[in-house]
């Protein structure tokens, strides 16, 4: 740093369309501020400008999952330090305000202060192909299961000549028997309506099963890929492991210990005591979707793996309710999951070269 150079920090308020850039110096003096585009060359734009003003020390960037997640990834490539911003709280933004400079300066106080510390997820890598896949498989699962509750649904209500033909038959028989229907009849008729929305229902559904699957052929071998040891782990299958993957990201060191992964998976113990009472309970906090991904992990165990049903059979013995033990099992698989999360980090360039 030059001798009249000053070292600054920078703060970014993260939006659709334009980032809102701050700059201050470390005494926390506010400098300048700025809009630009959310294009290539308005990054290239917004790092020159941050660097115009001193040494630039580090960012603070909001929306790093969302709205900022390429302005992280481009500063980052760059070599300047991204730090994550959360949301001020509503108390902070009654007492300061609220506009996207106010915001932008905001974030670069946050890591000048040192409340903002974490480090962003770099989303450069193989889990990040991973996550990004995994939205279209999600999104089918979710829809796939409306279907058949639609289908479901639409039995119980129909005529009585439609509703007793299909009573009691299984999803696979059902799906399999509106698929072949060839209703025919007036669409004013409510049972030929119903007949002819059930089999629409029933293709649809065959669609998403077939788009479900063609997912997990990508998927499968994706995720052992990028960490064949967390899917060797018992009880951790594909789905699970892509959960735990997305949710640690391709930079897995940013999380200091295992208990700051399972404070993240929302399975670190909360101490729940009062008086002469010394328990903790379940955290209610976290990934839910990476809790549910071990609350998985730790059924399946309870059901196929021998050590976990001894140990169940222990704690119970000794009192415990099954709230409880389920409890310690996630803290146990999320310390396991940490220890074989994937490590060096896998980047794009090497999966590209790879390939």
């Amino acid at each position: 740093m030059a001798a009249d150079e000053i070292a600054v920090i920078g703060g970014i308020d993260t939006h659709t369309d334009l980032h809102q850039a701050a700059v201050i110096d470390t005494i926390g003096r506010h400098l300048a501020t700025k809009a630009f585009p959310t294009t290539p060359d308005g990054y290239r734009e917004m790092l020159d400008w941050l660097r115009s003003h001193g040494e630039l020390l580090a960012v603070g960037v909001e929306g790093t999952g969302a709205y900022g997640a390429e302005a992280a990834r481009f500063l980052t490539t760059h070599g300047i330090t991204v730090v994550e911003v959360d949301r001020p709280d509503r108390k902070a933004r009654r007492d300061s305000g609220k506009s996207d400079p106010v915001d932008a300066y905001a974030a670069a106080t946050a890591v000048l202060s040192g409340r903002a510390s974490g480090t962003p997820k770099t989303r450069d890598g193989i889990v990040e192909a991973i996550r990004t896949l995994r939205v279209a498989r999600s999104s089918a699962v979710k829809a796939r299961t409306q279907t058949i509750n639609q289908i479901r649904n639409l039995i119980v209500t129909a005529p009585a000549l439609v509703r007793e033909k299909l009573r009691g038959q299984a999803t696979g028989e059902l799906i399999d028997t509106l698929s072949r229907s060839r209703p025919a009849g007036d669409l004013a008729d409510p049972e030929h309506a119903a007949r002819v929305t059930l089999r629409r229902l029933a293709r649809r559904y065959q669609r998403l099963c077939e788009e479900i699957a063609e997912a997990d052929a990508d998927l499968g071998p994706l995720i052992t890929r990028a960490a064949p040891q967390l899917v060797a782990l018992p009880g951790v299958g594909p789905e699970t492991a892509g959960q735990l993957l997305t949710t640690a990201g391709d930079n897995p060191d940013r999380l200091r210990s295992e208990a700051s992964f399972a404070h993240l998976c929302g399975a670190a113990p909360i101490p729940a005591s009062s008086g002469r009472t010394h328990r903790h309970r379940l955290n209610r906090g976290g990934d839910r979707q990476a809790n549910r991904a071990l609350h998985t992990v730790v059924l399946v165990r309870m059901r196929h793996d021998q050590r976990t049903r001894d140990y169940v059979a222990r704690r119970t013995t000794q009192g415990m309710t099954k709230k409880d033990i389920v409890r310690c099992l996630k803290r146990f698989v999320a310390r396991e999951v940490y220890r074989h999360l994937p490590r060096p980090q896998i980047t794009t360039e090497q999966l590209t070269q790879a390939a």
